[in-house]
């Protein structure tokens, strides 16, 4: 089933609910991925990379939000922020530990032949790239700088 097809599917049951802040974010992500469609041209389909990528976009908005209403004594809002980046990170695979995030970067770094902080660009490639939805960027270019330094 489609990420699409999901949404449609919790958008009733939410309504059906009455429960608003699930409404209100499956209401976001469905925004974003008709959206993403209309760039691409009538009657395109996303592929699960490219719904991944809008899921990813939207969790890191919330994170955002969230950090700047916290920043500013905005406890009320930044729940909301928090309850709505719970619904989206629902779709989104289950993130990596720490051990799970080094063991799949010595991996990526072995199969490149990396040695050094030089190599740190073609690593950081192909791990952002095989760990999407998985790690968070940030974290995965801090565990590779600490790996190859």
């Amino acid at each position: 089933m489609s990420l699409k097809d999901q949404i449609a599917t919790q958008l009733k049951d939410a309504m059906r609910a009455k429960d608003k802040v699930k409404l209100e974010s499956l209401r976001s992500i469905k925004s974003a991925i008709l959206l993403e469609q209309s760039n691409k041209g009538a009657g395109a389909e996303l592929n699960e990379e490219e719904e991944m990528k809008i899921l990813i976009k939207l969790q890191k908005q919330r994170k955002d939000s969230m950090d700047i209403y916290l920043e500013q004594k905005r406890e009320d809002l930044a729940a909301e922020e928090a309850a709505q980046l719970a619904v989206i990170e629902t779709f989104l695979p289950k993130a990596m530990s720490e051990e799970e995030l080094e063991a799949a970067l010595k991996e990526i770094i072995a199969a490149l032949g990396a040695t050094s902080a030089q190599d740190f660009g073609k690593v950081m490639g192909k791990a952002s790239k095989d760990l999407t939805g998985k790690a968070d960027g940030k974290t995965i270019s801090a565990k590779l700088k600490s790996l190859l330094s």
